[in-house]
């Protein structure tokens, strides 16, 4: 039931391993960007606002959860890359009981904060409501955040990319459906947008607990795998919580960014909301990409086969360039057609919100190129197990986000708005791309010191320093 990543070429198992997480990563844009298609044709520009409103605080808070739980699922794929069934069945049960605590405590916190957060976001009086509301069901939903995302990474940990994808196409018919059904139905307006992504997600982590537990042999626990292990934790927090705060340090300047646009007015926002929304759902190869490179390296740094990191590396670079200029291409043809899709055709700014978000749209994909480096090179180095230079990363991204924000939108606007995430991946990669270059060397320089048919778990560097090989 797993697939090894640590033998036969790189693009072969990386196209292998990839499109099925692709696939699932396209599900999961496809009913977020459905609760905005709805909202946006059902509610109206003013409710599409609303939501789109709370997109970087949504990110800074549910970017935190998925961070933690992707880190989580690095020491498992070493273990597996290890051949090391038993620490690897550890650290799953302690994955699980840190994700627990993890996510009652953020559930509580983040529900009783979201007000006084946007509030100080500036978010317009005509649709705080609708954000507050949004925003808050979103937050007490982060329990079956973390639930799916967590099963989802231990399953690909173990080479297996496909089966998530058959419960995030159940969370999506289900989101569909619930979506519809609320708001229409039951008149909930954007709330049901949010009980309906909530409800969903949690009945598709609970259907994939159970598969897992029926399907995989190799995830059955002894009584004592079971046990709180403080020293797995702290490996695991030392990989999950950098990784988590990297995603979080890169949403605090998007949430800046929202800030000065929401100073612009909600038509500039709504056109940023939905222009996001179609660039999350092109940009969705690279973040397949990324997880994909996650699990790959983390097998061959297991098993030592540090020649392939930079194979791989390569391999997906070549992939995520050919992707970036098909992109461009097809927006070019295609972002006025795209930028329709969240309108609804009755709205009296229709043209200016259509030129706004098709302007928004392909200021992006021009960019794509760095942006898959971002990802590709990114995860690869979390992979390795030097979860702190993605945080230095996600600082550069939050300073070019912050920078834009605050000396350039008030003076030149929106278009200014539209270059600061294409400014924070350059800027990205000016520092990630000589780090995961350090990164191989220190890996190879610590491989020439050890047997290299068998290294132990005391010869691999320590997670809590940021050079973990739990």
């Amino acid at each position: 039931m797993t697939k090894d990543l640590t033998s036969g070429r790189p693009m072969g198992l990386l196209l292998s391993f990839g499109l099925p997480t692709l696939l699932g990563m396209l599900f999961q844009q496809f009913y977020n960007l459905m609760d905005t298609m709805i909202v946006g044709k059902l509610l109206g520009a003013s409710a599409l606002a609303s939501v789109g409103s709370t997109s970087s605080i949504n990110f800074l808070v549910i970017g935190f959860c998925m961070g933690v739980c992707n880190g989580f699922a690095i020491p498992v794929a070493q273990r597996v890359g290890a051949n090391d069934p038993v620490q690897m069945r550890r650290y799953v049960a302690n994955a699980f009981y840190l994700s627990a605590g993890f996510s009652l405590v953020l559930a509580a916190v983040t529900g009783l904060a979201c007000r006084g957060i946007l509030t100080v976001m500036n978010t317009p009086p005509d649709i705080f409501e609708g954000a507050y509301q949004y925003i808050f069901i979103i937050f007490l939903g982060i329990p079956t955040t973390f639930l799916y995302n967590l099963l989802a990474g231990v399953i690909r940990s173990l080479g297996d990319s496909k089966t998530p994808v058959y419960f995030l196409a159940l969370s999506s018919g289900l989101n569909i459906f619930l979506d519809f059904a609320l708001i229409l139905w039951f008149d909930s307006g954007v709330a049901g947008a949010a009980i309906a992504t909530v409800v969903s997600q949690g009945i598709s982590g609970a259907a994939c607990l159970a598969y897992m537990w029926k399907k995989y042999p190799v995830l059955h626990m002894t009584r004592e795998e079971r046990r709180f292990d403080p020293a797995s934790c702290g490996r695991l927090c030392g990989i999950g919580v950098p990784m988590g705060l990297q995603y979080s340090i890169t949403a605090i300047g998007s949430i800046m960014l929202q800030s000065a646009v929401n100073t612009l007015g909600s038509t500039y926002v709504a056109a940023v909301a939905a222009g996001s929304k179609m660039y999350q759902l092109l940009a969705c190869p690279f973040d397949a990409m990324g997880a994909t490179m996650a699990t790959y390296c983390g097998q061959n740094v297991g098993a030592w086969r540090l020649e392939r990191l930079g194979q791989g590396i390569r391999s997906c670079a070549v992939l995520g360039a050919v992707y970036s200029a098909a992109a461009l291409g097809a927006m070019l043809l295609f972002s006025d057609a795209c930028a329709l899709l969240f309108l609804d055709p009755a709205e009296p700014a229709l043209v200016q919100l259509t030129v706004l978000t098709s302007q928004y749209i392909l200021i992006s994909t021009a960019f794509f190129f760095p942006l898959s480096l971002v990802n590709i090179v990114r995860f690869s180095i979390q992979g390795m197990g030097y979860s702190v230079f993605a945080i230095l990363a996600g600082v550069l991204e939050m300073l070019a986000r912050t920078g834009v924000a605050y000396f350039l939108v008030p003076s030149l606007g929106y278009t200014a708005a539209c270059f600061a995430s294409p400014t924070a991946w350059v800027c990205a990669d000016l520092f990630l791309i000589p780090a995961c270059m350090v990164c191989i060397a220190r890996l190879r320089r610590r491989s020439a010191k050890l047997s290299p048919e068998a290294p132990s778990a005391s010869d691999i560097p320590c997670a809590a320093r940021s050079r973990a090989y739990s």
